[in-house]
């Protein structure tokens, strides 16, 4: 798939106020894990603010990708931080809990992890949680720049062994050198022709 053009659109406080957005790519994952980076590489502009802060996304943020013939690409707060208890909160639970059980629009969720961290028990609740949903998921692993080539092989091994699912499963991306963008465009390229 070939990105066109891309744009923000809105920013939501609750569920369903993105409902009218169709077909959705959510992107899912622990603060800091770096949701709004790959974003930014995805859609080729620096459309989402970056922050080394953890919890800096606190809305659903949509973004509208090919005008043409048009996705959604929403944003959803990254879970495990909170200024108070630094734990998945009450507030973060409610909204997204309501977004996944009662979003319809749903083509896939992007799950984001860093590849250099064994999945938490947060990550795999996530998981659990799209399977138990039935929710057609893909785990992207994100800072491969940060580890040796030979890491990144164990490190990929290791998580996938780690959520249930085959090393193939996962893609590896970077940022920096853009690793793994293409994979993912390819990808979600055909889920949404099928889902068209």
């Amino acid at each position: 798939m070939i990105v066109r053009s891309a744009k923000f659109v809105k920013s939501c406080t609750d569920r369903a106020a993105a409902d009218e957005f169709a077909p959705q790519v959510c992107v899912a994952g622990r603060s800091n894990c770096g949701k709004s980076t790959l974003l930014n590489l995805l859609m080729g502009a620096k459309l989402c603010k970056t922050s080394a802060t953890p919890g800096r996304t606190r809305l659903i943020n949509v973004f509208e990708v090919n005008a043409d013939s048009p996705f959604y690409f929403i944003d959803l707060p990254g879970y495990g931080f909170n200024s108070a208890q630094r734990s998945i909160g009450d507030e973060w639970s409610v909204s997204i809990d309501e977004y996944f059980k009662n979003g319809k629009n749903i083509a896939q969720v992007l799950c984001l992890m860093d590849i250099r961290r064994e999945p938490s028990d947060l990550d795999k609740t996530l998981i659990n949680y799209l399977r138990d949903l039935c929710l057609p998921f893909t785990v992207i692993l994100t800072k491969a720049d940060k580890l040796k080539r030979s890491q990144l092989y164990n490190s990929r091994i290791k998580i996938a062994a780690s959520l249930g699912l085959a090393r193939d499963d996962l893609i590896v991306t970077s940022a920096l050198d853009k690793t793994g963008r293409d994979d993912v465009l390819e990808r979600l390229g055909g889920i949404l022709a099928s889902d068209r």
